[in-house]
């Protein structure tokens, strides 16, 4: 959001001390990024490929390994200029160069979804390239932020978030100083082509993620520093309960293989501190792992679980740090 996102609401808030039983990360690699900062979540292809990240300054660059690096795979707006954009990290520039702010892929199709805070909902072809624009409301009410997306791998069905359906991404202090909560859950339906909304009423909904068993969806809340639970089936179909307040600022929140769950958690300047709680679907808090001071950025926007690492997202680095746990350096070394 300079480029600051949603993610950004994290640096505004005051937030507790975070529990003092913590374990820390004990090994952090750094996969340089291309001249642009601000890798704010990642994907993995199907075949296990990437990371791949949106940045500042637009593009979607995936990860080719340690000779090659990152390079460009696509972008999610359509009117994005390279010589304007490539580099940048502006707000004003956003609505140019587009702002991808969450992203998941479908892998029967090998479509990537993208959530970006100013063109909407988009998907980019596989093989990537230029994304189309798949919708920018629901219920007749415009997006304010696209924020977090994943897709359903059951249905192809793709669930978002949209922060604030009242403020956009140049006014972000104005939605935090108002404890805004027009944020809602957004479900759309690539079959029907449809979209509506899942869950509203929402205070700066920054995280989704999907059960493994599709029967539930967990939305964050920034600024009320809290996650929802919404079921899809069962007999609290369409009913939801607060499933965990924490003690700091959550931002995206990741599923693992196991079933379990990984939120990205910042405390705010001047004490700042970056941690990876990990959960499970009724609100246990299973792991807390800190990543300071070894990642040394101002939040922590996404911590993205793949095979024996937790990809970190961040708002200001011109790097995507990894940590591995409990390794030897030539694993390390393999990225």
């Amino acid at each position: 959001m300079a480029l600051k996102t949603m993610s950004v609401l994290s640096v505004l808030i005051v937030f507790s001390s975070f529990p003092s039983l913590i374990l820390c990360a004990s090994k952090l690699k750094r996969l340089p990024l291309p001249s642009v900062l601000g890798p704010l979540a990642f994907a993995f292809d199907s075949k296990g490929d990437g990371p791949y990240t949106g940045v500042a300054d637009g593009r979607i660059l995936k990860y080719h390994g340690s000779k090659t690096g990152f390079l460009e795979y696509g972008q999610s707006s359509p009117i994005r200029d390279k010589k304007i954009c490539d580099g940048a990290n502006s707000v004003d520039l956003a609505t140019i160069c587009g702002k991808p702010s969450g992203m998941g892929f479908y892998d029967k199709t090998g479509e990537l979804f993208v959530a970006d805070s100013i063109f909407g909902l988009v998907v980019i072809p596989p093989g990537g390239g230029v994304g189309k624009q798949l919708a920018k409301s629901a219920g007749g009410v415009a997006f304010g932020i696209p924020d977090a997306l994943e897709v359903d791998q059951s249905t192809g069905d793709v669930y978002f978030t949209d922060a604030s359906a009242t403020y956009n991404l140049s006014q972000t202090g104005d939605l935090v100083s108002s404890k805004d909560t027009s944020g809602r859950l957004i479900k759309y339906d690539p079959k029907t082509k449809q979209v509506s909304v899942a869950l509203d009423g929402l205070s700066g909904p920054t995280g989704v993620a999907i059960s493994e068993d599709s029967s539930y969806v967990i939305v964050i809340e920034l600024l009320k520093t809290q996650a929802q639970k919404l079921w899809l089936k069962g007999p609290k179909a369409l009913t939801s309960e607060i499933l965990l307040t924490f003690t700091g600022g959550p931002d995206k929140i990741r599923r693992t293989v196991a079933g379990d769950y990984w939120v990205a958690i910042s405390t705010s300047p001047p004490n700042v501190e970056l941690f990876g709680l990990r959960i499970n679907g009724d609100g246990k808090i299973l792991e807390t792992l800190k990543f300071t001071p070894e990642f040394d950025t101002t939040l922590v926007t996404e911590v993205h679980p793949y095979k024996d690492g937790l990809y970190l997202g961040s708002l200001d680095k011109d790097f995507v740090g990894v940590f591995k746990i409990d390794l030897d350096d030539n694993s390390l070394a393999e990225l």
